[in-house]
């Protein structure tokens, strides 16, 4: 099992809730996602990203299929202009 977690910094935080709902559409659409756990920030401390999304996958190779499908892709396409910054960790 692989745990892939990313936390985002969007430019307007008000595109949060939108990518949530992006986000959790892929769930039964991209056959690797095994789990998905989407969370909006609710503190909004200093240090605080605004969303954090934690999928699971079988394997590496389920995680490169995830990224890789045309819908994840779309989503992708979608916030990569919105975000100010993004982390990811692999476990």
């Amino acid at each position: 099992m692989l745990t892939h977690v990313v936390v985002m910094k969007f430019v307007d935080p008000a595109d949060a809730p939108e990518a949530k709902d992006r986000l959790e559409a892929l769930v039964g659409v991209v056959p690797q996602v095994r789990s998905m756990l989407v969370g909006l920030d609710t503190v909004r401390g200093d240090v605080s990203g605004d969303l954090c999304m934690i999928t699971t996958h079988d394997d590496l190779d389920g995680l490169r299929g995830y990224q890789s499908h045309e819908a994840h892709q779309e989503v992708g396409a979608w916030l990569r202009p919105r975000l100010a910054s993004r982390t990811a960790v692999d476990f």
